[in-house]
């Protein structure tokens, strides 16, 4: 809430409120955890409650479905992006995920075609060949040890999900010394930023110590990497006879607004290209190395994933064989999509999400002033056992068609309304065709004596630790199994 608006008060409803003493003692453990901390306040106090972050700024957290479909969808005009999220911007620029307002929806309807279920479908065989070239070197050092081999789950899903994206945008591959220098000025950046707003009271201190500015320079690095790209891109794109590739770099190049028929800047692009790149692979990569993790104490569900594969590969017609799947095919799979979506109810990437209210409103009593600022908590709506039947288990078939319907609104891990994720179908495209993949060359187990991987909460939900989750991938055939 801004400063100068007073919380959330009711006109028949009253919030509970947590003082802001308690809030601030709190502020150590919740920048080291915050999932304990929030899922404990929530289960004291309800659905919604008035808090400090940091024991500074008033927030009204919240995983009631209806006050969360209110904010993102029913009267979203009146509700924008905090100062949280528009302050990223100093690190990711203003392209659409840290953009608001009018401009936002020009962006939007410039880029959304870029997105479509037809662009995807195009995209699928290549995710496929990237997938295929990442698995390789498994397969063959795995056939060479004669077993099983281990890895580190996060940095691999990392690297195969930064190819494809890279690709997807760039035509190109990045090399691996380029792809660990950029991820690690990504998650660099967002674990600052993320401190910066759970222990504001350090900021001080942080600016006396040089941090901001140490900060502002890796995102210069992380910029200048992606400018070379777009430079080159131009460069080839003038060259006489030159044939430019089919990627979404090319189309942001190439896009003009409908009212002035004009491109988009070179900072523009570049503010797209990088929100395309960090989006477009950070989350995939978590949601993921979560599912894997899964599966890998689930076996039964990774089996049922396989043989279904089995089943519609040995229905193929004689002479096609175990070619790429068709992006038409990938509803008769539905089994690997289940499980997608459940880790990513269990995980969700995007774990909270942030709006202000820009005018005074009413939710069932409940008087919001201007200013409201409202902390979405949609790892909490996932877990809530009010919407959910058993919510820690592990359950994909809680989204097949014949289970019982879910609860509306309880289930937003790409966000809601206009701002739903443009990538969407993108992501679970990828994520589908990765898991019916590598379970059809792999069983997934984990490495004995290792303790369940806690979650780091960035602006991401991902592993904590240098390599997260370390799983034994098994040549599936080796064991009689596989398709």
């Amino acid at each position: 809430m801004a400063s100068s608006a007073s919380p959330a008060a009711p006109a028949g409803v009253r919030l509970p409120r947590v003082p802001r003493w308690q809030s601030l003692l709190r502020s150590f453990a919740l920048a080291k955890d915050p999932l304990p901390i929030l899922d404990n306040t929530l289960a004291r106090f309800g659905d919604s409650v008035h808090l400090f972050i940091g024991g500074v700024q008033p927030s009204v957290l919240t995983r009631d479905p209806g006050l969360i479909n209110h904010i993102l969808q029913k009267n979203h005009r009146n509700y924008r992006k905090s100062k949280f999220t528009q302050g990223f911007a100093r690190y990711i620029g203003h392209g659409l995920l840290t953009n608001d307002g009018p401009d936002w929806l020009r962006q939007r309807r410039l880029i959304q075609p870029g997105f479509h279920r037809q662009r995807v479908a195009g995209l699928a065989g290549l995710m496929q060949q990237i997938i295929a070239e990442t698995l390789a070197p498994l397969r063959a050092r795995a056939a060479a040890e004669g077993g099983a081999v281990e890895v580190a789950t996060h940095e691999l899903m990392t690297e195969l999900t930064f190819r494809i994206i890279a690709r997807s945008v760039f035509s190109t591959n990045f090399g691996a010394a380029e792809l660990d220098h950029v991820a690690r000025l990504i998650t660099e950046i967002q674990a600052f930023y993320v401190r910066t707003i759970r222990q504001p009271y350090l900021n001080p201190w942080f600016r006396l110590r040089g941090q901001f500015r140490y900060h502002d320079q890796l995102t210069r690095e992380l910029r200048a990497v992606l400018s070379g790209y777009i430079a080159r891109r131009r460069a080839a794109n003038a060259a006489p006879g030159s044939a430019p590739p089919d990627d979404l770099l090319q189309m942001l190049l190439d896009v003009r607004y409908e009212d002035t028929g004009q491109p988009m800047t070179d900072e523009q692009v570049l503010d797209e290209a990088l929100i395309l790149l960090i989006a477009g692979h950070e989350t995939s990569a978590n949601a993921l190395t979560w599912l894997l993790y899964l599966l890998a104490r689930h076996p039964a569900e990774a089996e049922a994933i396989r043989a279904e594969t089995a089943a519609v590969l040995a229905a193929r017609p004689p002479g096609q064989g175990e070619a790429l799947f068709a992006f038409e095919e990938l509803p008769r799979l539905p089994r690997a999509l289940y499980a997608v979506q459940e880790a990513m109810r269990l995980y969700p990437p995007a774990w909270m999400v942030d709006r202000v209210a820009l005018a005074d409103d009413e939710y069932q009593g409940l008087r919001i002033p201007k200013g409201t600022l409202f902390s979405l908590y949609i790892y909490g709506l996932h877990h809530a056992p009010g919407h959910w039947p058993q919510p820690a288990e592990f359950r994909p078939s809680r989204f097949a068609p014949t289970a019982e319907p879910l609860v509306p609104g309880a289930y937003l891990p790409f966000g809601g309304g206009p701002r739903l994720c443009i990538g969407m179908q993108f992501a679970l495209t990828e994520m589908q065709l990765v898991t019916l993949e590598l379970l059809r060359h792999f069983t997934v187990e984990p490495v004995a004596g290792r303790p369940p991987v806690p979650t780091l909460p960035l602006i991401t939900l991902r592993p904590k630790g240098d390599f997260g989750v370390r799983l034994r991938l098994t040549p599936a055939l080796s064991r009689g199994e596989g398709a």
